[in-house]
């Protein structure tokens, strides 16, 4: 019998989905650019995004890694989306 390891981080599957999230919200603006002229991103702007989205899931892999209590996975993953919104606001109309 084949058996299946469990990971230890608490995620489980979750990891597959948060990933596949941000790698579709990645995706958007290439779709978009399909179908409007208003939306106009070159490599860098997706280097950028990716990096960003990159460093978010990556808060979340550490955060679930890093502690088995609640509290302290919300409020790091509350403070690393905190960051990715303002760094991604200030990149997108230069707030700063």
């Amino acid at each position: 019998m084949i058996s299946v390891r469990r990971e230890s981080t608490g995620m489980g599957d979750w990891r597959y989905l948060l990933w596949g999230a941000l790698c579709l919200l990645l995706a958007l603006p290439l779709v978009a650019m399909q179908f409007t002229k208003e939306v106009v991103w070159d490599l860098n702007d997706f280097l950028a995004a990716g990096l960003l989205l990159g460093c978010l899931g990556g808060s979340v892999e550490l955060a679930f890694r890093a502690s088995t209590r609640w509290n302290i996975r919300s409020l790091i993953v509350s403070i690393a989306l905190g960051v990715v919104m303002l760094i991604w606001a200030d990149a997108a109309v230069g707030i700063f």
